[in-house]
């Protein structure tokens, strides 16, 4: 459903050194949801760690989003009403495609009416999380490359690695967030172009070994193959990211989830996940990919959803081992 679509233009002040170009002029647009839409819910998956250089979540209820779209760089603020409007504001050459795929993004294509939750938990967690839809951005580099720095390491090893690589050699983003936001204001992820010219000492001191920044470094030389996926049914989009050595099943799902709004992405080969399910719905914290894949069969063409509601039921098992060791490759 596409809801109700409003467009105009406003003045806004002009940037502050550093906060961006292009962006004289804001486009705003206004939409109304299908149904419940918590936008926390919908977006957090964008979220890249806490100083995510590309993402911003307020205490108000507003989000702030930088990207590089296919038009260009472009800034997005959403926000929701208390009837459940939603109202965003985009900035830079990208704007007018942010703001059309806004519905898309916030969920407008997904349908969790299709999930029909068979055990208890899952049920009582869709009624607790009436707001929670699957986003797609339409954009697979901007998901597919942290993903690729998240593989095999922590997340505060990949959270690190992707805002020093971003606030390095990406842009300041269109908009006012550098006036908002002040020393930490948004950037824009680099191009193609860019990621394929850091110096391998830059992707040491950012913590990333030889293996991931080369996978990283065959993604964006074929960058342009890698967002037609975007448009794919699911399997052809896993097939055709997976043909990149150093992407697997695990990247390409975490991918596709965010860029394609896949409902059956389900994240094989985590660490924790299968032990989360099998916790979840057997009981069993020891499951394996081959336990968690037969406990979401009955959820085929949803799982994906299936494990978000499972995360979000907080009915997890408590941890009895050790983080992983981080590992600073910067100091060697």
């Amino acid at each position: 459903m596409a809801g109700r679509f409003v467009p105009r233009t406003t003045a806004v002040p002009r940037q502050e050194p550093g906060s961006g170009a292009g962006s004289a002029s804001a486009t705003t647009r206004t939409w109304t949801p299908p149904g419940p839409l918590d936008l926390r819910l919908v977006l957090g998956p964008l979220r890249r760690g806490p100083a995510d250089p590309a993402y911003r979540a307020l205490p108000d209820g507003t989000f702030w989003r930088a990207t590089r779209t296919p038009a260009g760089p472009g800034t997005l603020r959403v926000s929701a009403a208390h009837d459940g409007t939603v109202s965003a504001t985009a900035w830079g050459p990208g704007a007018q495609w942010l703001l059309d795929g806004l519905p898309a993004l916030l969920g407008a294509g997904d349908t969790p009416d299709d999930f029909r939750p068979r055990h208890r938990l899952l049920a009582l967690t869709r009624h607790r999380r009436p707001g929670l839809r699957l986003l797609r951005t339409g954009l697979v580099m901007e998901s597919l490359i942290p993903s690729i720095l998240e593989q095999k390491v922590t997340t505060d090893e990949a959270y690190r690695a992707w805002r020093l690589l971003v606030r390095i050699y990406g842009t300041p983003a269109p908009g006012p967030s550098g006036a908002t936001f002040g020393t930490y204001g948004l950037y824009v992820m680099p191009d193609a172009r860019t990621w394929s010219l850091i110096p391998s000492w830059e992707w040491h001191r950012a913590g990333v070994d030889s293996k991931r920044s080369a996978t990283v470094l065959r993604a964006v030389r074929v960058a342009r193959r890698m967002e037609e996926a975007a448009a794919m049914e699911l399997p052809e989009a896993m097939a055709r990211l997976q043909l990149i050595p150093g992407i697997g099943p695990w990247t390409a799902a975490e991918t596709l989830q965010r860029s394609n709004g896949a409902a059956d992405a389900v994240t094989v080969g985590d660490l924790h996940l299968p032990g989360i399910v099998g916790h979840a719905l057997a009981g069993n914290r020891n499951a394996d990919d081959e336990e968690m894949l037969e406990l979401l069969a009955p959820y085929e063409g949803q799982r994906h959803r299936a494990t978000r509601l499972i995360m979000l039921s907080g009915h997890t098992p408590a941890r009895r081992a050790p983080k992983m060791t981080p590992r600073d490759i910067a100091r060697l």
